[in-house]
């Protein structure tokens, strides 16, 4: 939310020199390697470039108060090959994704009006769009909270904006492989799921997931009875090395058991074991 001036002689809070003739210093995140100008000239030639084509950008909502981190990202971004549209608080934010279709939102915890996790939630009652989260540093309630109420991923603040990349990257990465998959239904006993539609279900009732927890969903279905090892979906679902302390994937197992409870889903568990990672077991029940 807060840190270091872009351009003049002011001193950072980031309390990180930069040589401002170089570099563009992101507010809380670090410095961007492109100088001002160059960054500026990119985003406007990659705009033109892709219009130029006819390409279709990647739709992005940056949610943030600070204007700075906006107006920076968004050159940072366009550059990518991303279409950035900002918005300051969370009631604006809620307002443009009620009127316009993204790729992936990009939300700060921190709001003004309507705060993150209330958006986030406002959100996944209508909309399945990919969201990463920014959050204090240290912050794990507010990253296990973020999870459970549906977020795909977080970053914590500060950080380097090319680590923001890969994860949205990674992220709209997982969702276009989940729909590219064959549109056959996989089904375990009542429950039932659609890759192409990204659909699951039980019992015809919808389950309401998130693509995070529809994708270890579909990994899990694809071969019930077999243990899946907490590195391996974290790496096919997340995209990243396991790391000691990341607990994101036991979350997400967390939240689809909390989901098929709700369904009443007979017959079909996700179980933990010991040491090895998760195994959806399905048993046969007595109508």
């Amino acid at each position: 939310m807060h840190g270091c001036a872009t351009t003049g002689p002011q001193t950072s809070p980031c309390q990180t020199p930069i040589n401002h003739s170089e570099f563009s210093c992101v507010v809380g995140f670090g410095a961007i390697p492109r100088r001002p100008a160059t960054a500026l000239f990119a985003a406007n030639h990659a705009k033109e470039m892709f219009e130029s084509l006819g390409m279709v950008r990647t739709s992005v909502l940056l949610v943030d108060d600070d204007r700075e981190l906006g107006q920076m990202l968004t050159e940072y971004l366009s550059a990518e090959a991303f279409s950035v549209i900002t918005a300051l608080d969370g009631s604006s934010a809620l307002r443009l994704a009620g009127k316009e279709s993204f790729d992936l939102v990009i939300l700060d915890v921190m709001l003004p009006s309507l705060n993150g996790f209330d958006l986030l939630r406002t959100l996944r009652r209508t909309q399945s769009v990919p969201v990463i989260m920014l959050t204090a540093r240290g912050a794990d309630n507010d990253r296990i909270l973020g999870f459970e109420l549906g977020a795909d991923d977080y970053l914590p603040k500060p950080f380097n904006p090319k680590e923001l990349l890969a994860r949205m990257r990674a992220v709209l990465r997982r969702t276009s492989e989940v729909t590219a998959h064959a549109s056959f239904d996989i089904a375990v006993g009542d429950l039932k799921l659609n890759a192409a539609n990204l659909d699951a279900s039980v019992d015809g009732r919808a389950l309401h997931l998130t693509g995070t927890e529809f994708r270890v969903l579909e990994l899990l279905m694809r071969a019930p009875g077999r243990t899946r090892s907490r590195e391996l979906l974290t790496e096919r679902v997340l995209g990243r090395k396991l790391t000691p302390g990341d607990r994101s994937i036991d979350t997400h197992i967390s939240n689809l058991r909390r989901k098929l409870a709700d369904r009443k889903c007979a017959g079909v568990e996700i179980r933990n074991i010991r040491g090895a990672g998760y195994v959806l077991t399905h048993s046969a029940r007595t109508r």
